[in-house]
């Protein structure tokens, strides 16, 4: 195991200098030492998608990302992207949409939508699958999902 070195890293706008083993998984430093929720610890495989975050505004697979690969960079979890008393936007669409069920695979879709749109304001509706066919929702709630997904595309464009 790596001996714990400092690394720093901004997380939601604020910097952070944490004294952490650099391969620990980016997913376990955001939940167990920076108390951020957001992001789920699913298959921890990088496969479902319940883990994404926004790394330098691309969507990434927390649990199998190594703390060093986000050193120096900017980090995004669910709950930077807005607040209960103002969500980002790609959150009020799945809020008004009811784009979850049990919620698990919701931090994945926000932030696979989040990157979509940053990337593509104005995806098809194909690109819009693509963008979501590798984070897993075993609830069913594709459909919301979907709807979440271009109510936020058309939102955006009004």
């Amino acid at each position: 195991m790596p001996a714990p070195r400092e690394i720093a890293l901004e997380v939601n706008g604020r910097r952070q200098v944490l004294h952490l083993d650099p391969s620990a998984p980016l997913l376990m430093v955001l939940r167990n030492d920076l108390e951020l929720n957001g992001p789920k610890y699913g298959c921890g495989l990088g496969e479902c998608g319940a883990c994404a975050v926004l790394l330098d505004g691309r969507a990434v697979r927390s649990c199998v990302l190594p703390l060093s690969r986000a050193e120096g960079r900017r980090v995004v979890t669910l709950e930077g992207l807005g607040t209960m008393e103002a969500p980002h936007p790609v959150q009020a669409a799945f809020i008004a949409e009811q784009g979850a069920q049990c919620g698990y695979c919701l931090n994945g879709m926000i932030m696979a939508t989040v990157a979509l749109l940053e990337r593509n304001p104005s995806p098809s509706e194909a690109e819009i699958r693509d963008a979501l066919a590798h984070n897993l929702c075993r609830c069913g709630t594709h459909v919301e999902i979907l709807a979440s997904v271009r109510r936020a595309v058309a939102e955006r464009a009004a």
